[in-house]
């Protein structure tokens, strides 16, 4: 069975709420196929990651970054699931197996940095973006939690497949 691994930072109500609806799209029954753990950030490890076959990434956008939380993750696994850096430090686009990832970020008046600081880091992994980021600003709507319930169930249906 594959394995979808959630990884997140909650802390508000807002981002908990996307985070709830990614899971019940990722569990959704038309999705076959698909074991769904959820981790929060700083309880997710290595091991998780290297179980996985896909990755779903939440976090808020904290003065203009990814969560502490999502950034410790990164940290603590980079090595381990295969990261690599250039040799001027930056993302070195690592080799091997691409497995597909997604991302979700609340913000209350920007998302762009977060998103960026993100996905430089996953550039630096054997991973690849398998939607478009769902970037949700102010009060999450029913139509953002919509989108959120979209992304988990296709992130699911491309590793279920």
């Amino acid at each position: 069975m594959a394995r979808l691994l959630v990884v997140h930072h909650s802390p508000t109500p807002a981002v908990r709420a996307l985070t709830d609806a990614v899971l019940a799209g990722a569990s959704d029954d038309a999705v076959a196929g698909v074991d769904v753990v959820a981790r929060p950030a700083l309880e997710a490890t290595a091991d998780d990651l290297l179980a996985a076959d896909g990755v779903l990434l939440g976090t808020p956008a904290n003065f203009g970054y990814m969560s502490g939380a999502l950034k410790h993750f990164f940290d603590t696994v980079f090595l381990d699931a295969g990261g690599s850096l250039s040799d001027d430090g930056s993302a070195g686009g690592a080799p091997g197996g691409r497995i597909p990832f997604g991302l979700y970020v609340h913000g209350r008046y920007d998302t762009e940095g977060a998103e960026r600081s993100v996905l430089a880091v996953a550039g630096a992994l054997p991973w690849r973006r398998a939607a478009e980021v769902l970037a949700v600003l102010g009060d999450v709507e029913e139509a953002d939690t919509a989108a959120a319930y979209e992304l988990g169930a296709t992130i699911a249906a491309l590793i279920g497949a």
